[in-house]
């Protein structure tokens, strides 16, 4: 089989080794697209491929029609939103993700961005420390319960809301659980975000929730830009002077809000949270071994186009 990665972003050097020994020694081609200019250099790409492992590139309808033998698509990370999941399931595509494998990169990165944000952003000004303060974390999955783990050990309670668990497992897992998502906003100094961009999720976050936080409080965004309602966050933030917001991926005002609000608003100026040498390996050879399991056995537990 030939299985093609596609990455603007290429993974290190020893992850593409890695990749290529996994799929090689179950008899897989390699072909690698490193840096591609565009769109139209992918789908020339996928003509002749059986899989892909991707990155942030966009597998579209366009991508999909193009690749008349593909079977499988692996996005390397947890996000899958820049897969066009119903042309995939159209096509018989089985599309899936690597749990877990950017977990620990994402989690320091909010864990990092909530001390960079108390500390005013490590300027001269007096900030203020986050032991004995509250990390309100929305979605209790991989990222989430890492996050809650870090934030505990510097001292700070820890309070979790998550639709597809108990209160008994996120209690169980080190978390107050709390029953709503105003509950969780007005109760949290810090609100750590780490939820998929879904129809149901897409700006659902504005200015209503946003509002509820206590004087002085945060909000975390290592997950999509996209989940946030960005005229209601601009909103909350010109109503409520005390309130700060860090993105690890820049709202489409960002400049407006920077000029306006200064140092209470941060975005990093591309999404980093997988940026970590140990993610970027880890995600790319569990990629490569769910491509070789799926074409062995037909293993399709990380399936998530069911």
């Amino acid at each position: 089989m030939k299985v093609l990665v596609a990455t603007q972003k290429p993974f290190a050097p020893v992850a593409v080794q890695g990749i290529k020994e996994i799929l090689a020694a179950e008899g897989h081609e390699v072909l690698m697209l490193e840096k591609y200019a565009g769109q139209s250099d992918l789908e020339a790409a996928v003509a002749d491929v059986e899989a892909m492992i991707i990155r942030s590139d966009k597998v579209t309808a366009e991508v999909i029609a193009a690749a008349p033998k593909l079977k499988i698509v692996v996005r390397a990370g947890a996000g899958y939103d820049n897969v066009d999941l119903a042309a995939a399931t159209a096509a018989g595509v089985v599309v899936m993700n690597t749990p877990g494998q950017n977990a620990n990169a994402v989690a320091e990165l909010a864990v990092a961005m909530m001390i960079f944000m108390a500390r005013t952003q490590f300027t001269p000004a007096t900030g203020s420390e986050v032991a004995g303060k509250t990390i309100g974390i929305q979605a209790y999955g991989n990222v989430g319960r890492l996050v809650g783990q870090k934030a505990a050990a510097l001292g700070m309670k820890v309070r979790a809301l998550d639709p597809f668990l108990s209160a008994e497992q996120i209690s169980a897992a080190g978390a107050e659980p709390v029953t709503s998502l105003e509950e969780l906003y007005a109760g949290s100094d810090y609100l750590s975000i780490h939820i998929p961009a879904t129809p149901q999720t897409v700006g659902s976050i504005g200015y209503e929730l946003i509002t509820r936080m206590p004087k002085g409080a945060t909000l975390i965004n290592t997950a999509r830009k996209e989940v946030i309602d960005e005229a209601g966050l601009e909103k909350a933030l010109e109503d409520r002077p005390d309130l700060k917001y860090a993105a690890d991926v820049a709202p489409d005002n960002i400049a407006a809000m920077q000029e306006k609000f200064g140092l209470r608003v941060f975005a990093t100026p591309k999404k980093m949270g997988a940026q970590t040498s140990e993610a970027n390996i880890n995600a790319g050879l569990a990629a490569a071994r769910q491509i070789a399991a799926f074409f062995k056995t037909g293993d399709r537990r990380f399936q998530v186009n069911k």
